[in-house]
């Protein structure tokens, strides 16, 4: 039952390798648990070990003395030292006492009847050798004492010395010790019955939440990446997990939901050129033509076939550029002077739409870009421009420093972008104008893929504009890489 509830909790425990989460706990619980319980139980025992070891030893110095005061008061009166020693020893029923009085030729004048038996003279005298204080010893029966060995003197008119000889019986103390041994190992014994099972019972509901987890994460796929953990009344940890894994759940629904419009919006962009080649060719095909016919339909299709390679290539740039890798070849460029170059680039094409196309650049600006990319997305940016711009307005090219940063604008007079179109002009396939992009031949990737160099370099891209009264793009860069 315990093992087939482990493998409900993780169903991956029993592959090779693969060690459960709720056995570990489950285990360390069991050895933390059981370490604490036998450390206590085992102070617990030495502390009232200790405290019986003490207890008989303050006796046996009390009663020490008492018999000292009572041989100082009576003058070495032996008859008087034996009936208190037999009254004491009457007294004590769970700690019995022994006492011997020798004296000064080592002759006996009072014993504890039984000590005899138990501890003789000589048996006391050589183990009291070399122990000046309270000592251990064994009865021949096996039975243990606590024994001190002192002198003293009877009274101040004497110089003769008498010997003390005093044992208090252990045997009592020794079977409270036992049983406190045998309730130490039936706790143990308990604790290591009882500790698995609660470790269990609380590696189970701690892991919980995480077979919970577990089993969301396994029912969602492509088609159901809308539903969450529901992270609510978690422990903080798990709590944690739930949040990042939602996070995840949510870049995953938008890439998803990107992929598909971008794979909807590729097959519409390839198919229009596609069907426009195949629709001249069977036309062209249907009946006998003049070669001016023909000339006319294979230089329409090459128009289409160059659309179609310049969608290719940019979709294929927009690709690569997910993964940034190490294709950015940066090289410190005079950004005015790339500026200039794009100026009379696009100059003739400016003049013969009537606009005016200008650069200015304040002091020289210089920055660690990738020279052919930046020119691209700029190039795209004028591109745009003149595509929304008319006779008589003017396109501008400024770059300028920025505290730390590079901003370079390019600013048009054009007709301007509604401000319903303004926040997805970067998207792919994109366009604020539809009917004016198609003629121009745009396939509405110009400012994703202006937005994508410009990320590559570390940078960002802003668009501002008002209908009717231009637009201004600005390209923020780090000065250097």
């Amino acid at each position: 039952m315990f093992w087939r509830t482990l493998r409900e909790i993780s169903p991956r425990a029993g592959r090779p390798g693969r060690a459960s989460l709720a056995l570990l706990l489950t285990a360390w619980y069991t050895l933390a648990s059981f370490l604490v319980v036998t450390a206590a139980t085992g102070l617990l025992y030495l502390g009232l070990a200790n405290n019986l070891r003490k207890i008989s030893e303050q006796s046996l110095l009390d009663e020490l003395d008492v018999c000292r005061a009572l041989v100082r008061e009576r003058g070495g009166d032996s008859q008087a030292l034996h009936e208190e020693v037999e009254i004491d020893s009457a007294v004590r029923r769970y700690q019995k006492f022994y006492i011997r009085v020798l004296d000064a030729s080592g002759a006996a004048l009072s014993t504890t009847p039984g000590m005899d038996r138990d501890l003789s003279l000589s048996r006391l005298a050589q183990a009291a050798e070399g122990q000046p204080g309270i000592f251990w010893i064994d009865s021949p029966g096996g039975a243990p004492y606590r024994a001190i060995v002192a002198r003293l003197t009877p009274d101040s008119t004497r110089r003769d010395t008498w010997t003390l000889q005093m044992a208090v019986d252990l045997t009592q103390e020794q079977v409270v010790l036992g049983r406190q041994r045998v309730w130490v190992w039936a706790v143990l014994a308990a604790a290591l019955i009882f500790c698995p099972g609660v470790g269990f019972a609380i590696a189970r509901r701690g892991t919980r939440p995480l077979r919970e987890v577990a089993e969301t994460a396994r029912h969602i796929s492509s088609s159901t990446l809308n539903e969450r953990i529901r992270a609510e009344g978690y422990p903080v940890e798990v709590a944690v997990l739930g949040e990042a894994f939602n996070a995840m759940l949510e870049r995953l629904e938008e890439s998803f939901a990107r992929l598909s419009r971008f794979s909807a919006d590729i097959a519409h962009e390839l198919r229009t050129p596609v069907n426009n080649i195949r629709g001249e060719a069977e036309v062209a095909l249907a009946r006998t033509r003049t070669p001016e016919e023909y000339g006319e339909v294979l230089a329409s299709c090459l128009e289409e076939s160059v659309r179609l390679s310049e969608l290719i290539e940019s979709l294929l740039f927009l690709a690569r550029s997910e993964s940034p890798g190490d294709h950015l070849k940066r090289t410190r460029e005079d950004l005015g002077r790339l500026l200039t170059d794009l100026r009379d680039y696009y100059e003739a094409t400016a003049t013969e739409m009537g606009v005016t196309l200008t650069a200015s650049v304040g002091d020289s600006v210089w920055g660690d870009v990738d020279r052919a990319l930046l020119q691209r997305a700029l190039g795209n940016l004028v591109s745009n421009a003149l595509a929304h711009c008319s006779a008589g307005d003017g396109i501008r090219l400024n770059a300028r420093r920025q505290g730390g940063q590079i901003c370079i604008e390019v600013r048009d007079t054009g007709s301007g972008i509604s401000a319903e179109a303004l926040p997805r002009v970067f998207d792919r396939f994109y366009r604020a104008d539809p009917a004016r992009s198609r003629n121009s031949g745009g396939a509405g990737l110009g400012l994703a893929i202006v937005r994508q160099i410009v990320y590559l370099h570390g940078g960002d891209v802003q668009i501002s504009s008002e209908r009717g009264s231009g637009t201004t793009v600005s390209v923020v860069l780090p000065q250097s890489a």
